[in-house]
């Protein structure tokens, strides 16, 4: 065992292995759910990762650790090799996805913040060669950096998936501009700044990305006008890219990101000015030249502040098929979505009450449970089913 709190399983319950934890939960009214803590003790923990043809679970602590948790018995193993990064504000070891192809392409994709020696930081993707089995990243090397470098610790975005076309799409916030109007940086195609980028596996530009005959954007895009979308997922069927994204004074809000499109941010939002009921550009219903969110959240809702997404896939669990899980940041509880086609409709809300913000979660292939990452300070993962 390591540095962390590791819980055992027990007889279909988990029974802690340090004095006064304890591993199944029931402090609130998830009266049909089965909530029990895997492990504790985890850094701000951002993302989680099955590990392909292993069944564990990769996790990253914003801090900059890197690490196998093993969910059948808690035991977690430290990986050594992962970049140094900007752990300042929002930044540090954000997220992490496994070659389409791994283990026979033994690569980790990791996204994270990086700084010069000015302070000034920007969002980075990199890679390295993982074995789970001796706990190692090596080789591991840069693959893309976002231009300019600025003096902020805001909104770097950073999920990271692989679509069905093999390729890398990677989210990037708008690191916190308040320079609300068209001359936005998100409405800036010659930087990658609010943006979703699409990248082959190596870092290099795919041939077919929608912007390569355009001069005035950068041929890496795949769409803009995003303001900071900290959640990101493929749907299992049609092979969309689904984005939770960030809004301002809420105008939180789930979208099916299109190729080649301005998503709005910020001259179309739903959203208003922080402390004040003025909104933040027009909404999309009265504009022709955005993409419209399949569902948000408008000024004075209270919001959803979102993190990481999943679908719950297959029929292991056939109450969850097809549902679609956000964390939810500030409101503590995992939303629960239906999904027909573009229509969606928050159900059920989990987790509610027990104040844990909820920073990523994923679905298990092997059981159809979902693995949650609370974010905190001493943190645990938590496993989710249906009793």
């Amino acid at each position: 065992m390591n540095r962390r709190t590791i819980l055992a399983t027990a007889g279909g319950a988990l029974s802690a292995t340090v004095a006064g934890c304890a591993g199944v939960l029931d402090e609130s009214g998830d009266d049909d759910l089965a909530v029990e803590e895997v492990a504790a003790g985890f850094e701000h923990p951002w993302s989680l990762s099955v590990v392909p043809d292993d069944g564990r679970l990769l996790v990253t602590e914003r801090e900059g650790a890197l690490s196998v948790l093993d969910p059948d018995d808690g035991d977690v193993e430290d990986v050594d090799g992962a970049p140094d990064v900007h752990a300042e504000g929002q930044g540090g070891l954000l997220d992490a996805a496994f070659h389409p192809e791994f283990p026979d392409e033994p690569w980790l994709y990791l996204t994270y913040a990086t700084a010069n020696g000015d302070g000034e930081s920007t969002t980075a993707l990199g890679r390295g060669e993982l074995d789970p089995e001796t706990g190692s990243l090596e080789e591991f090397e840069e693959l893309y950096v976002v231009e300019p470098l600025l003096d902020a610790t805001d909104h770097y975005g950073s999920r990271i998936v692989f679509g069905e076309d093999g390729t890398a799409y990677v989210t990037v916030g708008d690191r916190g501009s308040k320079e609300f109007g068209p001359d936005h940086v998100s409405q800036d195609t010659t930087t990658a700044i609010g943006s979703t980028l699409r990248l082959e596996p190596d870092g290099s530009i795919p041939d077919d990305n929608p912007f390569l005959d355009d001069e005035d954007v950068l041929d890496e895009l795949y769409s803009y006008g995003h303001r900071n979308a900290q959640g990101m997922t493929v749907h299992p069927e049609t092979g969309e890219l689904w984005q939770s994204e960030h809004g301002e004074e809420d105008g939180d809000m789930l979208r099916i990101v299109e190729e080649g499109a301005d998503h709005g941010w910020p001259i179309a939002h739903y959203g208003c000015e922080y402390g004040t009921d003025e909104p933040v550009g027009d909404e999309f219903d009265d504009r022709d030249d955005v993409v419209d969110p399949v569902y948000y959240w408008e000024c004075n809702s209270g919001g959803f502040p979102p993190a990481g997404m999943t679908f719950s896939e297959g029929d292991a669990v056939e109450e969850w098929e097809g549902d679609l899980f956000v964390g939810n940041l500030a409101g503590e509880y995992l939303g629960r979505f239906s999904v027909d086609g573009t229509d969606v409709e928050e159900v059920d809300p989990l987790l509610d009450g027990r104040e844990w913000r909820i920073r990523d979660v994923v679905t298990h292939p092997d059981s159809g449970a979902l693995y949650v990452a609370v974010d905190d300070a001493d943190a645990p993962i938590v496993r989710l089913t249906p009793e």
